[in-house]
């Protein structure tokens, strides 16, 4: 739909050429950026990255076509933002409330080399009212990569706040079982499947059955190298003690109503922030920002 549909108080972050609001799926609102190097889309509802594709390359983000777009449900792909908690919550929604949450857009600015920075924050919820008070900033910058900034202020006088956060990232591959994953050697993970920690001990990391692992205590760059797009992605992060590897294989697929059968073939989940040991402690009046800067390069 055209831009027409969106409300004034949205239309006014346009930037022609740049910046567009439009009605995505299921009458959601989203943002279509274009730059000299790339075009990407965001929905406010989670300010959720749903796409970014770089000029002459295939999309780097997988979204799945039986997402669900509707308020109290997460997207599922691009990249979804995780917090205050990783992972299952008795009685709350998984990945906690950020995800499904409708973010508001505080700034669009157009780069003077041709790039575009957006500005989000997550208001006040009735979610958010049980947690000490704080604030949620994030911030996306669309160049030839994609940079994402997730701050986190504690805004209470007198308690601190605990909390996990990670930007739960979905990446468009040719063939998952044809992919290594390359930067997580020697780096201790938790292997969800089975309840057991253990030690990575290969250099390069092949998927060929269910993955979901939380490696603790690495910061460092990881690297998946695509033989059948011919493509290298680089993930690189600050203040992030964490890398969560995910792709659920065929049986989990079919148990997931908004994941098409046969999608976890061509997606893997490299996914940067600081869970479980590694979950954040601020003290009162204390930020924490966890940056990711995600490129690619033709093999």
């Amino acid at each position: 739909m055209v831009s027409t549909d969106i409300p004034d108080g949205l239309k006014r972050f346009e930037i022609p050429g740049r910046v567009t609001l439009l009605e995505g799926s299921g009458e959601l609102p989203k943002i279509e950026v274009n730059t000299d190097w790339s075009s990407a889309e965001i929905y406010l509802h989670g300010a959720h990255v749903t796409d970014f594709q770089k000029k002459g390359e295939s999309p780097l983000l997988f979204t799945s076509q039986f997402s669900r777009f509707k308020q109290g449900q997460a997207i599922r792909g691009g990249i979804p933002i995780i917090f205050p908690w990783f992972g299952a919550r008795e009685g709350e929604p998984s990945h906690g409330f950020a995800r499904i949450s409708d973010w508001t857009l505080h700034e669009a600015t157009a780069l003077p080399e041709g790039g575009v920075t957006l500005r989000f924050s997550l208001p006040e919820t009735a979610e958010n009212a049980t947690w000490p008070a704080f604030t949620a900033n994030y911030v996306v910058r669309v160049t030839d990569v994609l940079e994402l900034e997730l701050i986190i202020t504690n805004a209470a006088a007198d308690q601190p706040f605990s909390f996990e956060s990670c930007l739960h990232t979905y990446f468009a591959v040719g063939d998952v079982s044809a992919v290594s994953v390359t930067g997580l050697n020697g780096t201790t993970y938790l292997d969800r499947t089975e309840n057991l920690q253990k030690v990575e001990a290969s250099e390069a990391l092949k998927i060929n059955t269910e993955v979901d692992r939380p490696f603790l205590d690495t910061d460092g760059p990881v690297e998946i190298i695509d033989s059948k797009l011919r493509r290298r992605i680089r993930i690189e992060k600050e203040n992030s003690l964490s890398t969560v590897v995910w792709n659920p294989w065929s049986a989990k697929s079919q148990q997931m109503p908004d994941f098409g059968n046969e999608e976890y073939k061509r997606m893997i989940c490299i996914e940067s922030g600081n869970v479980a040991k590694n979950r954040t402690v601020l003290a009162p009046g204390r930020s924490s920002v966890l940056k990711v800067r995600l490129s690619s390069s033709l093999l």
